[in-house]
Formats: C-alpha cells, structure tokens, sequence
C-alpha cells in the first residue's frame, strides 16, 4: 500500500517567509536536514486533518483545513517508511494562529521563520524541489524514485 503524507508550507506572503523545522541528530533520516512540517496519515485521516494535525503537533501553529490549498504532490517510488512508495501531498497556508515553537525537541533541533530568498541547502530533496517549485510556480508534481 502506498503511504500517504501530508506536509504543509506556512508562507507569510507579507514577510515572504516560510515556516521551516531542522531534523535533529536523533530523527529517524535525514538527521540535520532543514524540512517542511510534514507527517504520515493515520488510518481513516482525511489527508487535510493529517496536514493540520502535524503542523500543530511539530510547530504549534493552528490552521483550518479549508484554510489549505494544494501547492504540490510528490509521488515516490519507495522510501525509508514506504518500501511500496508514497505520495506527499504538499499543502500551503497562508492564514494561522500561534507563533512556531518546537513542540517536538527530540525530532526537531529547531523550528523557525526563514526568508524565502534564503533557503538552506541542507534540505531533505523532495519537499525542498516541492518547495521551490511553489515559490517559482515551477511544475506542481514531482516524482522521485521511478524508472
């Protein structure tokens, strides 16, 4: 079964700043990695509670479901949790409440605003090709892994 996961891009279009997290040296991959908030649907989730539920839970940040537009979908061919492939669907949100906090200091070394023109380069591959293709209003799907 393919593995479904939401990740959400918070863009202050007034600052132009995004909301990043910094994988700590005791995540699961990619440990010291900059990356979107992002997670795994639970069973029976709609994919936009995934999306709200994960922000908060890693950030603290509070957004409505409809709140969300899709500005991106990854589709992997596999990857570390998803040996039968998964499919990222990359939400933006441009209305929130709360101010971002690491909430998850054993996953996360760090959450903060980052200037979109300003990117770090040590970001996991494919929510950072999700994230400057919506910053670009580059291609909206990317595949990963397939032949």
């Amino acid at each position: 079964m393919t593995l479904l996961v939401a990740a959400v891009i918070v863009h202050d279009k007034a600052t132009n700043r995004v909301v990043l997290l910094q994988r700590s040296e005791n995540a699961k991959f990619a440990q010291g990695m900059w990356d979107l908030p992002v997670g795994k649907s639970e069973p029976g989730e709609p994919i936009t509670e995934t999306a709200v539920r994960e922000l908060y839970e890693e950030t603290g940040l509070t957004v409505k479901p409809e709140a969300l537009t899709v500005a991106h979908i990854i589709h992997g061919a596999w990857g570390v949790e998803a040996p039968n492939g998964f499919l990222t669907v990359v939400f933006v949100a441009h209305e929130w409440t709360g101010e971002p906090e690491n909430r998850e200091p054993r996953k996360h070394a760090q959450v903060c605003w980052v200037d979109a023109e300003a990117i770090p380069e040590e970001f996991v591959d494919t929510t950072a090709s999700a994230l400057g293709r919506y910053l670009t209003r580059g291609p909206q799907v990317s595949l990963d892994g397939w032949a």
